[in-house]
């Protein structure tokens, strides 16, 4: 538990180490969010982060389903005549 503090003409808040280390805070950028419940304090996420792992896995998936790269190796066009 902890109380505001005064700091200047603003107020702060004390976080203990051992949360600042659970919470893996230690040297990142933080945003405040008013949520209903009060304010929710989380690191930056930076935009896209992750997402090259994301294709790369997607990737990988692909490759090794046989009908997957059949349909993507078809024609994009059918050359042959219709018998109607």
């Amino acid at each position: 538990m902890t109380t505001l503090i005064k700091i200047g003409n603003s107020q702060g808040v004390r976080i203990p180490k051992a949360i600042i280390e659970q919470a893996q805070l230690s040297d990142k950028k933080l945003e405040f969010k008013i949520t209903n419940d009060g304010l929710l304090i989380q690191p930056v996420k930076k935009p896209r982060q992750g997402w090259k792992a994301q294709f790369d896995k997607a990737s990988n998936f692909n490759d090794s389903e046989q009908s997957s790269q059949e349909w993507l190796d078809a024609p994009l066009a059918d050359t042959e005549e219709w018998e109607w």
